[in-house]
């Protein structure tokens, strides 16, 4: 008879609060040792932590690559169980442009969260230039969003450069406008 594998204990209370210390937000790897482009910097628990959104909006997975009032990468992952998938398009399923920029929104929103001298509020769309679609997204595709600051006024206004990639090729780009709700 096999020996019945044993496996570690699991910590019955995990903690869903993201660690915020801006030291950990950047990911690390032995000097020998070149880092994944994927690896996590941060992950979906923690997102939650730092963004309003929830299903069926929230549409980060992870963060790859993180600098606090400056760059982030951020992974989506569009999958065919996406609940916008039943009507956009039945037999040709096409994620929404709206959603796409969307998910660059919420990867150029995650820039400013940690920003320690920007007053706490919701921040929210205030305007959309040059954005280009330049291929379909499909079930399966997973999408590579860049977002980098180009501009914060008065701590209350703010624009991002974003572009979303497939396997490295350029699906959507342009740049967002975002403004803080009192």
């Amino acid at each position: 008879m096999p020996a019945t594998p044993t496996f570690p204990a699991l910590d019955p209370s995990p903690s869903l609060e993201p660690n915020l210390d801006p030291s950990s937000l950047h990911c690390t790897a032995p000097a020998a040792a070149a880092p994944s482009p994927d690896a996590v910097v941060l992950s979906c628990e923690q997102i939650q932590g730092l963004l309003p959104h929830r299903y069926p909006f929230a549409l980060v997975d992870r963060v790859v690559a993180y600098e606090p009032g400056r760059r982030a990468v951020a992974i989506k992952n569009v999958t065919l169980n996406e609940p916008q998938f039943q009507g956009h398009f039945p037999g040709r399923p096409l994620m929404p442009g709206v959603l796409i920029v969307e998910a660059m929104a919420q990867v150029g929103g995650l820039i400013v969260t940690q920003m320690p001298d920007l007053p706490k509020g919701l921040f929210v769309f205030a305007g959309i230039d040059g954005v280009r679609f330049r291929r379909p997204v499909v079930p399966g595709d997973q999408l590579r969003i860049t977002c980098e600051l180009l501009a914060l006024k008065r701590k209350r206004f703010g624009k991002v450069k974003a572009e979303a990639r497939v396997d490295g090729e350029l699906v959507c780009s342009g740049e967002l406008m975002f403004s803080l709700v009192d």
